[in-house]
């Protein structure tokens, strides 16, 4: 058994962190990695994903560390998330999570702890250099795809969310179900973890990328970016259809998102009250238009644009927030018929507007009988969600209106401050 003089060995046990690697087939570098990484500490967790090679007997020549290991090739997914959970088990709080070809350097270790030690309820990213010598150009293209659907999901920017080189609190994450079992488990856990609260940071870390042609990857193009593809899709519509509506509804009932919401946007003197409320009414109407799954782009694009209050824009555009979207639905099609007279078409809702009639509708749409009903119904559904959504806006623009000249007179003085 070789001994190894360990440099940060105290600070790992201090602040409860292990070393997790996950392998599968790295014959060639997982030893290599493994003394780098055992000059720095002892608490190491190696996870092997059923490797075919001889990658177990190299590891017994490792009796110092701790191993997971199964039969069959289960994904890197599954390995983090094996590892996770042994690390638990263990008493571990935190794990260090490095890849066993070569690619990362364990003298990076220490930025993660140094890292830690004031941000103990995070995951931190090893965010790499993506410009640097034998950069695999489609890493950087991808990296920078991922970046991008990552700000979607969650509207936080980040230099490298592809990097596999992570501190993560474990302890946090053991209550947390995944779907994902290979490599866009590490995007998934990312995006949960901010929507559950956990804080994501970068901190700088070097990387190797060797030649092309000694290259080790396990990467499918194919298969894992269909992957990958299909998992963002996935959570942008989980982002949009549930999670912004639930943290909105949650900021309701914050006594500071009202005070914020009324000192700085309602009551701050930098606009006029017709402005607030043209702002207002804007947003509601936003809000309500037929153009569903394009409301918010919009509102934002005409706010920006024409240089609108955009805090106000989009709180009145979430008037439209899941469980009212039924009813505006409906509303659209109860108004609509008052506006468009039947043209003999034989529509079903020209008569009368209810649930059942609604459902006969779409019956009859899908069976792909009825073109000409399909067309009134959609003119009617449209002019009536216009209708509504014109109404409403004036209706808001007018109650915000009086309610900013009764609260915040527009003739309000301004306090001089003096220069000293």
């Amino acid at each position: 058994m070789t001994t190894y003089t360990t440099t940060h060995n105290d600070q790992f046990t201090a602040l409860n962190v292990a070393v997790l690697i996950p392998t599968y087939n790295n014959a060639t570098t997982i030893g290599a990695v493994l003394k780098d990484v055992l000059s720095y500490t002892t608490h190491v967790i190696v996870v092997n994903d059923g490797s075919t090679d001889n990658t177990s007997e190299i590891l017994d020549a490792f009796p110092q560390i701790q191993r997971v290991e199964y039969i069959h090739n289960r994904g890197k997914g599954v390995a983090l998330r094996r590892g996770f959970k042994f690390a638990v088990r263990q008493g571990y709080d935190y794990v260090i999570t490095i890849d066993s070809d070569g690619q990362h350097f364990a003298s990076d270790l220490p930025v993660f702890l140094n890292k830690l030690e004031t941000e103990k309820r995070a995951i931190i990213i090893g965010a790499r250099n993506l410009h640097q010598e034998n950069m695999p150009g489609k890493s950087t293209s991808a990296n920078k795809v991922s970046n991008f659907w990552f700000y979607v999901t969650t509207a936080l920017k980040g230099p490298d969310t592809q990097s596999g080189y992570r501190l993560y609190p474990v302890y946090l994450l053991k209550k947390m179900f995944f779907l994902c079992t290979k490599y866009e488990f590490e995007i998934e856990v990312l995006v949960r973890s901010s929507w559950r609260g956990i804080k994501v940071d970068w901190a700088p870390v070097g990387v190797y990328y060797p030649p092309p042609e000694e290259r080790v990857s396990h990467f499918r193009p194919v298969w894992d970016v269909t992957r990958i593809t299909l998992l963002n899709i996935v959570l942008v519509l989980t982002a949009f259809f549930y999670i912004k509506p639930r943290d909105f509804i949650r900021s309701l009932f914050k006594k500071k998102t009202w005070s914020t919401i009324w000192t700085d946007h309602f009551l701050n003197r930098n606009e006029s009250n017709g402005r607030k409320s043209i702002a207002i009414g804007f947003g509601v109407f936003m809000g309500i238009v037929p153009i569903w799954g394009l409301q918010l782009l919009t509102a934002v694009a005409l706010a920006t644009l024409f240089r609108l209050n955009k805090a106000l824009v989009l709180l009145a555009c979430n008037i439209s927030f899941p469980p009212l979207i039924p009813f505006f639905i409906y509303a659209s099609f109860v108004t609509g018929r008052l506006i468009v007279k039947d043209n003999g078409s034989g529509s079903v809702l020209s008569e009368h507007v209810s649930v059942e009639t609604l459902k006969q509708s779409m019956i009859q749409y899908m069976s792909g009988e009825g073109g000409a009903a399909l067309r009134h119904d959609v003119i009617m559904y449209f002019m009536g969600g216009l209708t509504l959504a014109i109404t409403l806006g004036l209706l808001a623009f007018i109650i915000a209106f009086v309610s900013l000249t009764i609260f915040r007179p527009a003739t309000s003085p301004v306090v001089k401050q003096e220069v000293i």
